[in-house]
């Protein structure tokens, strides 16, 4: 493999340049997000928040994913590189920030991935239990050993996919994808149509003012809906990590991040409209104001919505966790292949596999650290497992935000050239950017409450509020490690910041494959 560079340290890796087309990278983007599961499990929490305005707090969410998008975007063309915010953080603000942009992503993909199997599992045993018409067998993912067991076996299959070839990723995210989104139109049909033709639980018309933001009663639950929001979107920007291995890889993976973004706020809308429509936010039997039913509303409503084709929106959940489970594996392996590559971390991530052209050690022990921290975090505390989850949303906004600050001021010499360079590098992801950033302090500061999340505390102090620290902190004292170890990054040696001349595009065409 060839590792020249340009006079700036990038330089490609060894992928398999253009395995992914358009369409691919889409399809991989959105089971990233993983619509069905995100949906089931967001849509009454953040029903609890805002009420109807639900569908405004989605758009208002979209609008800071879609600035940002446009920031992500025009790094990409300048440098299209797998290690992306790790990357464009370091060109634009050096080696510390951008070590811990990477971290940034890097923690909340890995912690996703814990998350995403255990809810496979949940849904697994759910739909088993339907299948065979016996409640119990749901019960079976309350036992640890068992839940544990089953998780880990999830854990390999997305990890054997993923560590293959990007066309085989592409196959099986076709089949997972293309069958939740059919399941989630369905679903949002018949309910308008139960809606209509007066059979629906709780029918309530569709008004304007649930698009009305500012109608949502306090700040507050404004913010807690918006992060909600905002953690609903996550997951877009796997079509740039796969920058090196897409057919046009400028243009396809910024055409492909904005694409997805703009489909999924388009569905999500479907299926809050339909899902409120059709059954309230009272406290009823299936009313989303109902507490014991807002943790997984598809389980609660496909019944009632679609009748004997309610089995199909558990195995859309399940297959919608699955496929993000194993896509999701894309961004942190691609991560930590550049962080090796440019010596911010142990030169062994660097590695590519020889017959699939993957970042096999880099996926390997992206499951590894995934599958051992929810093994042990479900034995020891569930409380403290979806807690951390919750924490992550601190991580997204932590490193989305940079990474659109990153866009600003690595352009800054290009802002004024022409009104296109005003929108796309300057005011959409500086706009972006503050979003996030405001998001981010909010949540440090509503997250010391220790009522916040599942309410545990320690010493007083809310426990999403403490993990939140510790991801961030534990991923200083890992950078301080690699800077006694491994100088020469943090000296920039290896990656040089600097500023955008408009040059990049040539010095990349001329680098070999």
């Amino acid at each position: 493999m060839t590792t020249e560079k340009t006079e700036h340290g990038l330089s490609k890796k060894g992928l398999s340049a253009g395995s992914v087309g358009l369409i691919g990278a889409v399809v991989i983007g959105i089971s990233c997000i993983a619509p069905a599961y995100t949906m089931t499990a967001a849509l009454g929490p953040t029903v609890s928040e805002v009420g109807l305005q639900v569908p405004a707090i989605i758009l208002v969410g979209f609008i800071p994913m879609l600035l940002v998008a446009f920031g992500y975007r025009e790094l990409n063309r300048a440098m299209p590189d797998s290690g992306t915010s790790f990357t464009w953080a370091t060109r634009a603000f050096g080696p510390w920030i951008g070590w811990m942009t990477g971290w940034g992503l890097i923690a909340a993909t890995i912690l996703v991935l814990s998350n995403l199997a255990g809810i496979a599992v949940d849904f697994f045993y759910l739909m088993l239990a339907q299948i065979f018409g016996n409640p119990d067998i749901a019960d079976l993912a309350l036992n640890p050993v068992i839940n544990v067991v089953t998780c880990l076996a999830f854990m390999f299959a997305a990890t054997a996919i993923s560590y293959r070839d990007m066309q085989t990723t592409q196959k099986v995210q076709y089949v997972l994808v293309g069958f939740q989104l059919i399941v989630l139109l369905l679903f949002g049909i018949v309910a308008f149509f139960h809606v209509t033709n007066g059979s629906a639980f709780d029918p309530v018309p569709v008004s304007l003012d649930w698009f009305n933001p500012f109608a949502v009663e306090s700040f507050s639950s404004f913010a807690a809906g918006l992060s909600l929001s905002i953690f609903i979107f996550w997951g877009w920007d796997v079509t740039l990590t796969m920058n090196e291995e897409t057919k046009g890889s400028r243009s396809t993976p910024g055409r492909a991040a904005t694409l997805t973004v703009l489909i999924i706020v388009v569905l999500y809308l479907l299926i809050a409209t339909a899902s409120i429509s059709f059954a309230g936010i009272g406290t009823g039997e299936f009313g989303l104001g109902n507490e014991e039913i807002q943790g997984n509303v598809f389980f609660a409503l496909a019944g009632p919505v679609l009748g004997p084709l309610a089995i199909l929106v558990s195995i859309a959940v399940l297959s919608s966790s699955a496929a993000s489970l194993q896509s999701t594996f894309v961004s942190p392996a691609r991560t930590l292949l550049a962080m090796g590559h440019y010596g911010a971390l142990p030169e062994k991530f660097s590695r590519i596999s020889p017959r699939f052209l993957t970042p096999g050690y880099a996926t390997i022990v992206s499951s590894v650290v995934a599958s051992g921290f929810y093994a042990i975090m479900r034995f020891i505390s569930e409380d403290v497992l979806w807690d951390t989850i919750t924490a992550l949303g601190m991580m997204i906004c932590f490193y989305y935000g940079l990474t659109a600050f990153a866009a600003v001021w690595y352009f800054r010499k290009q802002l004024f050239v022409s009104a296109r360079n005003f929108f796309f590098m300057l005011l959409f992801p500086l706009v972006g950017g503050v979003i996030l950033a405001v998001l981010f302090f909010t949540t440090i500061v509503d997250s010391m409450d220790p009522d916040y999340g599942s309410g545990s505390n320690i010493g007083g102090v809310g426990l999403v509020f403490i993990l939140g620290m510790a991801v961030i902190v534990s991923g200083i004292v890992i950078m301080i490690v690699q800077a006694v170890r491994r100088p020469a990054f943090f000296k920039g040696e290896t990656l040089e910041r600097g500023v955008s001349d408009g040059k990049e595009d040539e010095e990349l065409d001329e680098l070999p494959v």
